[in-house]
């Protein structure tokens, strides 16, 4: 039996000063990780229309899907399934984020890229080191990335 691909996107949110925006994940069953907003995508998105709906949802920071910038596609079968996750950087925002969802978000903070924050969210971690690669962290087995090129 075959199991079903979860496909989403993860939100670097950079300010502009050499800070991004990471969250406290503190999803029930899992243990606490730091975490890029994002999440999954649904029928008919594209995954910059998934980033910039999940970055509204979960912190009320409105980004237009237009200025989302796909960087690459991250495979992953860390659950036991197979995970795509898209890297989308956001354009630079200041903008106060609000914890919408506190059932699975403790708060969000801007970091400075080098202090951020451990344990990060495995996706989170592969989706910032498309961004920049000092940030990332080795891949698991069976963890691909596949960068987007742009003509």
């Amino acid at each position: 039996m075959t199991t079903a691909p979860l496909l989403g996107a993860g939100v670097i949110v950079p300010t502009g000063d050499g800070r991004v925006l990471v969250g406290r994940r503190t999803t029930a069953g899992e243990p606490p990780t730091w975490s890029l907003p994002g999440g999954k995508v649904d029928l008919g998105e594209s995954f910059e229309q998934t980033a910039a709906r999940e970055l509204a949802e979960e912190t009320s920071i409105v980004l237009p899907a237009a200025d989302m910038r796909v960087l690459g596609l991250l495979l992953d079968h860390e659950l036991g399934r197979p995970r795509l996750t898209a890297a989308v950087l956001a354009p630079p925002s200041l903008a106060a984020a609000v914890v919408t969802e506190p059932h699975s978000c403790g708060g969000w903070e801007r970091f400075a890229l080098d202090a951020l924050p451990e344990p990060m969210f495995y996706p989170s971690a592969l989706v910032l080191g498309c961004w920049r690669s000092e940030l990332g962290t080795p891949a698991r087995p069976g963890t691909h990335r596949y960068p987007v090129t742009r003509p």
